[in-house]
């Protein structure tokens, strides 16, 4: 057997001199061009960002309004009053929506809660307060709420509703 860099000979027992050769096949460079798959990728990212849904466990039915001034969500604390049925109080959350284990029935609890959240809230440089009460609540229920945020000086009182298309 003989080998060179191109081909490979192989000589048979008992041949008369006759070689028979292979050559390897010459070998292309190949480039994989992932143009597609990105714009594959790009597509499903769009489909599932535009197909996404709420989930609606967590949202408020808020009512809607004609005029108000917007505030950012960020910069504030919210509170959320959620409606548990009739003859029930109403769940209220220091949370935007209905987000972890709502606050103890009892008012005077709630109140001493407030406090405090709406104090660590000014402490940290919020002085907005936002309060998402849903559409079906009786307003003592949400007026309440806002007279314990308002015990707190300097904390500005927004009340959150839907904008009216």
């Amino acid at each position: 057997m003989i080998r060179n860099d191109q081909a490979l000979s192989v000589a048979l027992p008992g041949d008369t001199g006759e070689v028979i050769a292979f050559r390897r096949p010459k070998r292309e460079e190949v480039d994989l061009d992932i143009t597609p798959m990105i714009d594959v990728t790009f597509l499903l990212l769009i489909f599932f960002l535009v197909s996404a849904t709420v989930e609606t466990a967590k949202a408020v039915d808020l009512p809607p309004a004609k005029f108000g001034k917007g505030v950012g969500v960020q910069g504030s604390l919210v509170i959320t009053v959620a409606d548990r049925g009739r003859n029930v109080p109403p769940a209220v959350y220091l949370a935007d929506g209905k987000v972890g284990e709502p606050l103890p029935d009892d008012p005077e609890t709630q109140r001493d809660r407030i406090r405090q959240a709406v104090g660590d809230a000014l402490r940290s440089g919020k002085s907005n307060v936002l309060i998402k009460a849903e559409r079906s609540l009786r307003h003592r229920e949400v007026a309440r709420i806002m007279e314990d945020v308002a015990l707190a000086e300097g904390v500005k009182l927004y009340i959150g509703v839907l904008e009216r298309e």
